[in-house]
């Protein structure tokens, strides 16, 4: 404004009218510098007096996009997006740390935005992020199994536990324990993707007392301490007597003519009938006998599986543990030694009689052609038909063989890596240890398929 200068303004002065602000005078000939405006209306008036010369008045201008100040930083939280500047109809959000929440005017909130308005200030302010105790309550327990916690702050957020199962009886499906950790949702979130629940599987076939190879027989055999077939089951068929084997925590294999009859009492647990019998037996809710098993005349032992389902499920422990299905890698190859047990026949010098005691034998697996030409050398005697579904075991001497009251118990063999698998199940046979005799065993191995099936849908 080229006038003259004075503190006042006295005689010629431009008026500068921003709204919202007080006006400003402006005289003499030295430039303001620039004045930001922060408005898009601005009023100018000139005023002339009567005195002194005036030769008028120039300015430049230039308009922008209004800007906002940089928003603050919200503590245990973070705003996006991060820009060194922001302007007209920018928005920015703010999201809290996990396990903070946001909170605006003591209240909280679920998600927070902000506009860069035309006067340059944001429509909002920044909320804060307050901590939020998370808690994700008792972990599930675990069957068969225990929960550990890793961290001090239990059930709250980023707390880990860890499932484990009751070994050796159990592992953990996938092989490893599994860890949890409390999530900013309440919820506990597994470490294994693959592992949505933890889960404790039974361990099978494995005996914390196994027996080693002996040379006993059960017709006066050797007695099997405690805990050293721990699958075996005794079933007391009326006023007889038969086995099982125990495969999982609902069921039981036998054999079909061990269930054909009108009521069975279930015990297992023990090696001692007398400690079997004084315990609470167990109750069967279904009987599953193959359904091709048809034997009127005892002379027809094809398919002579069948399933018992109990009515409550078995924990497994030291005296109780499941035995092995076959594997697809499992064979039958003749001369190989495998176990067989019951509370069948026992001898004691020449007389014969139920025993008190688990006893068990091992005999060796026998060619499928000797087996056949054994039953063909009594002329004149009606003896059962071998099948593909039977294979036969004992020694061309005899005096170790299974005998009756031993019908459904297990024949095991072991593989390599120790474990004990229901190779058969105690059918049939001729003279119990007489020489060129031998004890016939139904192949387990080719109703894997058949066991499975029941057991998925039942």
């Amino acid at each position: 404004v080229d006038t003259e200068e004075g503190q006042k303004c006295l005689h010629h002065w431009l008026e500068v009218n921003i709204p919202g602000r007080k006006p400003m005078r402006l005289c003499g000939g030295t430039s303001p510098g620039i004045i930001n405006t922060n408005s898009n209306t601005v009023r100018l008036d000139y005023h002339i007096g009567a005195r002194g010369q005036s030769n008028g008045w120039s300015l430049r201008y230039s308009t922008s996009r209004a800007m906002c100040p940089v928003p603050g930083n919200v503590t245990n939280g973070r705003v996006t997006p991060s820009l060194t500047e922001y302007y007209y109809r920018d928005h920015i959000y703010v999201h809290c740390d996990q396990g903070y929440k946001l909170m605006m005017d003591g209240q909280e909130i679920k998600c927070f935005s902000a506009m860069c308005q035309s006067n340059r200030e944001w429509n909002l302010s920044l909320p804060e992020c307050h901590n939020s105790i998370i808690d994700c309550g008792e972990p599930d327990p675990l069957l068969n199994g225990g929960v550990t916690f890793l961290s001090d702050f239990q059930n709250q957020y980023l707390s880990v536990v860890q499932y484990h199962c009751n070994e050796p009886f159990y592992s953990p499906y996938g092989g490893n324990n599994v860890s949890f950790t409390c999530e900013a949702d309440s919820h506990w979130r597994s470490n294994n993707e693959d592992v949505l629940r933890p889960i404790c599987q039974p361990v099978c076939g494995r005996p914390t007392k196994p027996i080693e190879y002996a040379a006993g027989r059960i017709i006066g055999g050797s007695d099997a301490p405690k805990d050293t077939i721990p699958w075996q089951v005794l079933i007391n068929i009326d006023s007889n007597r038969g086995g099982g084997m125990i495969i999982a925590d609902h069921w039981i294999l036998t054999a079909a003519t061990t269930v054909l009859a009108n009521e069975q009492v279930i015990c297992l647990g023990d090696s001692d009938v007398h400690q079997l019998t004084a315990s609470p037996s167990l109750n069967a809710t279904a009987i599953h006998v193959h359904p091709e098993y048809n034997n009127p005349d005892s002379l027809n032992y094809d398919n002579d599986i069948a399933l018992i389902k109990l009515q409550d499920p078995v924990t497994f422990d030291a005296s109780i543990m499941p035995l092995c299905l076959p594997a697809e890698d499992d064979t039958y190859d003749t001369g190989i030694m495998g176990m067989v047990s019951g509370f069948g026949v026992t001898d004691k010098g020449a007389k014969r009689f139920l025993t008190n005691k688990l006893k068990y034998v091992h005999v060796p697996v026998e060619d499928q052609e000797i087996c056949r030409k054994s039953l063909k050398r009594r002329p004149g005697t009606r003896t059962p038909t071998l099948t593909n579904n039977m294979f036969c075991a004992g020694m061309p001497d005899g005096g170790k063989d299974s005998c009756q009251g031993d019908s459904g118990s297990a024949f095991t063999l072991q593989s390599e890596n120790g474990r004990f698998w229901a190779a058969g199940i105690v059918s049939w046979g001729v003279k119990c240890g007489q020489r060129g005799t031998y004890g016939f065993y139904t192949k387990v191995a080719n109703y894997v398929d058949w066991i499975n099936k029941i057991m998925q849908e039942n």
